[in-house]
C-alpha cells in the first residue's frame, strides 16, 4: 500500500515522490508548516453534524485494487448515505490537476469501501476560504488510476529519477535534499561523473 497523498507529489515532481517513497526523505519548510496548521482541525478524528450533513474528519480510506491508503480530511455523509470527500489545501482558489487526482483517489477508495458511486468532491482553499467543486469524470478517473500505476512502478527498480530543475523547485520542502541544480541531467556533478567514465 502506498499513501495516496504521494499521487499529488508524483504529479508535482516524480523525483519528489521517489525521494519520499524509495529513500524515505521527509523535510519541512514554511509551506509544510502552514499546511499542518490548515489541517489541524481536519486531522482531529471524529465527526460533527452541520445542517443535516455528517462531517467525518480524518477518515481512513484504502483501495486494494489501486494499492493505496490514506485518510480524507473531511468526508461529507449526506442523509441518503452518499459521500463527498473534501481536501484542504493552502493558497487561493485555483485548479491544480495534482490536487484533483489526490481527491479522486479518495473517491475511488470510498467507492471500493462502501460500494457506492462517489460522483464529486471538493477542494477547500484555506487562503481564500473558498471551496471548488470537482466532478470525477471518466478522464479524471483514468488519470488517477494511471498515476497510481506509475507511482507503484517507482518501487520496481527502486531508483530515484534524475532531477529536472524548474522554478517551482525552490518552493519544495525537499529542495536542499534533491539539489536539482547540482544533480540534474545538466548539472555539474552529472557532467563530471560522465567525464570520469569516458575513454
Amino acid at each position: 500500500m502506498i499513501a495516496l497523498s504521494l499521487l499529488n507529489d508524483y504529479l508535482y515532481c516524480p523525483r519528489r515522490a521517489a525521494l519520499k517513497i524509495v529513500e524515505g526523505w521527509r523535510s519541512a519548510n514554511a509551506h509544510t508548516a502552514r499546511g499542518d496548521l490548515v489541517h489541524e482541525h481536519a486531522d482531529l478524528v471524529g465527526y460533527e453534524v452541520v445542517k443535516g450533513v455528517t462531517l467525518l474528519r480524518a477518515l481512513p480510506v484504502w483501495s486494494e485494487r489501486l494499492g493505496l491508503n490514506g485518510k480524507c480530511d473531511i468526508v461529507e455523509q449526506r442523509a441518503d448515505g452518499s459521500h463527498c470527500p473534501v481536501e484542504f489545501k493552502l493558497g487561493q482558489r485555483r485548479k491544480w490537476v495534482n490536487d484533483e487526482v489526490q481527491l479522486c483517489a479518495q473517491a475511488l477508495c470510498l467507492e471500493e469501501m462502501f460500494g457506492r458511486s462517489v460522483p464529486c468532491g471538493a477542494v477547500f482553499h484555506a487562503d481564500s476560504k473558498r471551496r471548488r467543486e470537482v466532478d470525477f469524470t471518466v478522464e479524471l478517473r483514468r488519470q488517477t488510476e494511471l498515476t497510481a500505476r506509475q507511482l507503484h512502478e517507482l518501487l520496481t527498480p527502486g531508483r530515484v529519477p534524475p532531477a529536472v530543475y524548474k522554478p517551482a523547485c525552490e518552493e519544495c520542502s525537499l529542495f536542499q535534499t534533491c539539489l536539482p541544480k547540482a544533480t540534474g541531467e545538466d548539472g555539474r556533478a552529472t557532467r563530471l561523473a560522465k567525464q570520469l567514465f569516458q575513454t
